[in-house]
């Protein structure tokens, strides 16, 4: 309980609030896991952009290609068509976490309005 006279307001918290609260807590936990999801994946596709790059000056008909922990001489069609499955994959992961990122900061906007309301400078959601 908050002490009279410290100039803070005595808000009940109800069962509802505190899943807000809760749920809020989630959102923005995941909203952190997606930005280190959409970094990571921007950085694989930088790569796959400079491998593909890098392929493109190469007159070998065969490259060493990672395949797991061992590399394989592939030809280097094989490769570069590879690649590009690889940059299409990674391209539609990041569409995907940038769409579940904005879904999760409209919730957290909806739930910051709830709270903020009820709460007014009793609670603090925002980052430092």
């Amino acid at each position: 309980m908050i002490p009279k006279g410290t100039g803070a307001s005595e808000t009940d918290v109800t069962w509802e609030d505190q899943q807000n609260i809760n749920k809020f807590g989630r959102l923005n936990n995941r909203f952190h896991e997606l930005e280190d999801e959409i970094k990571f994946v921007k950085e694989t596709i930088d790569n796959l952009e400079d491998a593909s790059n890098e392929l493109i000056l190469t007159d070998e008909d065969v490259v060493r290609f990672q395949i797991g922990e061992v590399f394989a001489h592939v030809p280097k069609e094989e490769v570069e068509t590879r690649i590009e499955e690889m940059k299409e994959v990674s391209s539609k992961n990041l569409e995907k976490f940038e769409e579940e990122k904005e879904s999760v900061v409209a919730q957290m906007g909806e739930l910051k309005k709830v709270l903020y309301g009820k709460f007014k400078d009793s609670i603090n959601l925002e980052e430092d």
